[in-house]
């Protein structure tokens, strides 16, 4: 663990230059909140909305780059400290299974990253979110799910985690069983996690009848998009923010659409949004970034079996010979950089694709006036901030800022 270590100096620089990038972006996207509020939403946000927007952004920002540098130091901390090298030596002791002693290990870090966390998480939900006006998660609500997604985690992850360490200390080429196991993984989850793990957190009822769920069974034909289940979920009980999606596939889809959403939008502006997702759909965005995923998790296992091993990888981090628990773990530090080069990639995809889905909505309901009033109608809801820097958007936005959005809408008409 010194600077003759070729392995330490990318990785001290990487983590640090990530931060840096990350400090140098919010601080931008601060200085940028001083700028008047774009012609495009003056019908929409008064002058208190447009301030009260401003201020939760740079409240909102402020406290993330406080998270961020705190998580940082301690990391560094533990580190340099040898906390790695460490925690192998009370997990070795619990059990000489390396499986157990990875799962005890990795077990161990992630709860450490989760209450170093909490705080944040806790402060952001019931003093940032409330002051605006959109919490509405209770302390109790907030720590069940908190223990939901624990558990859930464990119950799903653990028996992964296990496989993962099963296939690395047997087989040769166990990058490709691991890349097998974990798409077989991500497509059964595609099915299940709508109807058997989302319903954990919220509750799903089904649409009533009426005009809206006439209205929509209506656009999904127009859309050849068949539509099995109608579904109203109870977002209202953490937040007043609203969203929809769909999932499933064949003729097995499904809408869920959250109650906030219902709520505050007229009949027109739901429908324009549900054709918005229904566009993801039907210029295949959903496969193609489904298969795009599947492909980079057949790299991600590629370069996670050739440095699994290396010496010179764990003596970067205190060990004097390679741990494979600690070989996982060291990896997701190591592909830090790339992941953010692909993060940026991805981005510059999903705002192409929205582009697409907008221009669907628009020809899907006759226009693009009902997406225009309910991209501005949510822009005013979430306060949005609606004059980003480039850089913030570049490296973080996976839609386009909302002027932009609407400009595009304006030139279809």
């Amino acid at each position: 663990m010194t600077f003759e270590n070729p392995w330490f100096v990318f990785l001290l620089s990487s983590v640090v230059g990530l931060f840096v990038l990350e400090t140098v972006s919010v601080l931008l996207n601060l200085k940028q909140l001083g700028q008047a509020l774009p012609e495009e939403l003056r019908e929409v946000f008064s002058e208190e909305d447009f301030a009260k927007s401003q201020a939760y952004s740079r409240e909102s920002a402020r406290h993330d780059l406080i998270s961020s540098g705190v998580r940082l130091a301690v990391f560094l901390a533990f580190w340099l400290a040898g906390g790695f090298g460490w925690v192998q030596q009370v997990v070795s002791g619990w059990s000489p299974s390396p499986i157990l002693q990875g799962l005890a290990g990795i077990t161990l870090l992630h709860g450490a990253s989760t209450l170093l966390g909490l705080p944040f998480d806790w402060y952001d939900t019931f003093k940032i979110e409330a002051k605006y006006g959109f919490n509405k998660t209770t302390p109790g609500v907030f720590l069940a799910d908190l223990v939901k997604g624990l558990v859930l985690g464990g119950v799903i992850g653990l028996p992964v985690l296990a496989l993962l360490l099963w296939l690395f200390g047997t087989f040769p080429g166990a990058w490709l069983w691991a890349w097998l196991a974990v798409t077989v993984l991500v497509l059964a989850l595609q099915y299940l996690a709508p109807r058997y793990l989302m319903p954990i957190f919220n509750k799903f009822t089904p649409l009533e009848d009426g005009s809206l769920k006439t209205a929509i069974h209506a656009l999904s034909e127009k859309c050849a998009f068949p539509v099995k289940e109608l579904f109203v979920i109870d977002g209202s009980r953490r937040s007043t923010k609203g969203n929809a999606f769909f999932a499933g596939f064949g003729n097995n889809k499904r809408i869920a659409l959250y109650d906030t959403l219902i709520e505050k939008h007229p009949q027109p502006e739901l429908l324009a949004v549900l054709a918005h997702e229904i566009g993801h759909y039907k210029r295949g965005h959903i496969v193609q970034r489904l298969i795009v995923a599947v492909l980079q998790l057949a790299v991600l296992f590629l370069l996670m079996g050739t440095v699994l091993g290396n010496a010179g990888l764990h003596a970067a981090f205190g060990l004097q010979a390679p741990v494979l628990w600690l070989g996982l773990v060291f990896f997701t530090i190591l592909f830090e950089p790339a992941q953010t080069v692909l993060g940026i990639l991805s981005g510059l995809w999903s705002r192409k694709h929205e582009y697409e889905a907008d221009a669907y909505a628009a020809g899907a309901t006759g226009g693009a006036a009902d997406m225009i009033a309910a991209l501005k109608r949510l822009a005013r809801d979430t306060l949005s901030n609606p004059t980003p820097h480039p850089l913030t958007v570049f490296l973080h936005y996976s839609h386009p800022p909302m002027v932009q959005r609407l400009a595009a809408l304006r030139k279809i008409g």
